[in-house]
């Protein structure tokens, strides 16, 4: 199989973005919503300012927000991606698009409807990530769904080229068995952080169990 797309999500300081730019992500997400993994726009901007030219693309996550607020805060941020992890409805997708330089990805929780859901969207949105379903939270859970319905969610995004990365549960130790349904992208974010920071240790590990798993499946 090829190498999957990899996006480390949740960064949240100049340290998780010094930590990530070194890795061989090729998305760095930043949630611009309620949640302890919470960035600021203003910040996020400096950061990146400092850090210098990324050889990244960069994600914004957004839940619930005014488009008019996303609009001017990928405006001000480079963002490349606008994740849309709420509510939102295919006009909301329709207006960032025709509005901004960004791709528009839609989150669905894994559940009995979301094929269809994910269908729903397809002709509007460019990507999709499949996030574990868990009352109260919208993402960042630490928990894996059933890996075994990769497949349909694949099958149902490759028809019409859509972008797709799985989440919920990602982590160095179970990263094998994820990788076993091929998924075309991987999104993350407890799954490499010690006590709340990126880690460094934990990303070069999870990195070098997906490339050997990739060598060895080829």
């Amino acid at each position: 199989m090829n190498k999957p797309s990899l996006k480390y999500c949740g960064i949240h300081s100049f340290e998780d973005l010094k930590t990530t730019a070194g890795s061989k992500a090729d998305y760095l997400g930043f949630i611009f919503a309620k949640s302890k993994r919470a960035a600021d726009p203003s910040d996020v901007k400096s950061w990146c300012r400092q850090i210098g030219p990324l050889a990244k693309k960069l994600v914004g996550v957004f839940v619930n927000e005014d488009t008019g607020r996303i609009i001017e805060i990928a405006g001000a941020v480079p963002l490349d991606v606008i994740q849309l992890h709420g509510d939102e409805s295919i006009e909301d997708i329709i207006r960032l698009k025709t509005t901004t330089h960004c791709e528009v990805w839609k989150a669905l929780h894994h559940g009995s409807g979301t094929v269809e859901k994910l269908k729903a969207f397809i002709p509007y949105a460019d990507g999709f990530v499949i996030d574990s379903s868990v009352k109260g939270m919208r993402g960042g859970t630490g928990i894996s769904f059933s890996w075994e319905s990769v497949p349909m969610y694949i099958e149902a995004a490759a028809k019409d080229g859509k972008r797709l990365f799985i989440a919920g549960g990602v982590n160095p130790d179970s990263i094998g068995a994820l990788l076993d349904q091929k998924p075309p992208g991987i999104d993350l974010a407890s799954g490499i952080e010690e006590k709340g920071q990126k880690s460094e240790k934990l990303i070069n590990l999870l990195e070098e169990r997906m490339f050997n798993h990739v060598f060895i499946s080829e």
